[in-house]
């Protein structure tokens, strides 16, 4: 039992998710520095009042609705999902791209390097023009001696 509890917290989506969540804490620090200390003091410099709460609230039988709250969270939501597209995932999906397009031309240079070799071991093979000249004319020159012995 312990040891399956082990492999459980040891695999890597746990720990991707336990990264996931100190991120989360992270960044939700910065979100609320931004509300609370640039956000909320222009709304207090538009509607006279510090947050977003008490802003479009009403009370009726004791009960408070506040449209504010409702607002604020979602200005919020918004932030925090600016934040994780432009400061995680744009330079994530950049740098995946970089490295594929790497990849693909690595392989490209590959590729071509072996190319190049065969074709180098090929003509290594090959005699040049001038090699099958001689070679020809050698072979005129004994024919030609031994009809002529």
């Amino acid at each position: 039992m312990i040891d399956g509890f082990k492999k459980f917290i040891s695999r890597g989506n746990m720990i991707d998710m336990a990264v996931g969540v100190v991120m989360g804490g992270a960044v939700t620090a910065v979100v609320n520095a931004i509300v609370n200390h640039l956000i909320n003091p222009l709304i207090a410099m538009i509607f006279g009042k510090p947050d977003m709460d008490g802003l479009l609230a009403f009370t009726f039988n004791g009960a408070t609705v506040s449209f504010g709250a409702i607002l604020g969270a979602l200005l919020n939501f918004l932030i925090i999902a600016v934040a994780v597209y432009f400061f995680i995932l744009v330079p994530i999906n950049k740098f995946r791209d970089m490295t594929e397009a790497m990849l693909v031309k690595a392989k490209l240079k590959e590729a071509a390097d072996a190319k190049a070799e065969a074709d180098a071991q090929a003509e290594a093979a090959q005699p040049s023009a001038e090699e099958q000249t001689v070679a020809l004319l050698t072979e005129i020159r004994d024919e030609l001696a031994k009809r002529g012995a």
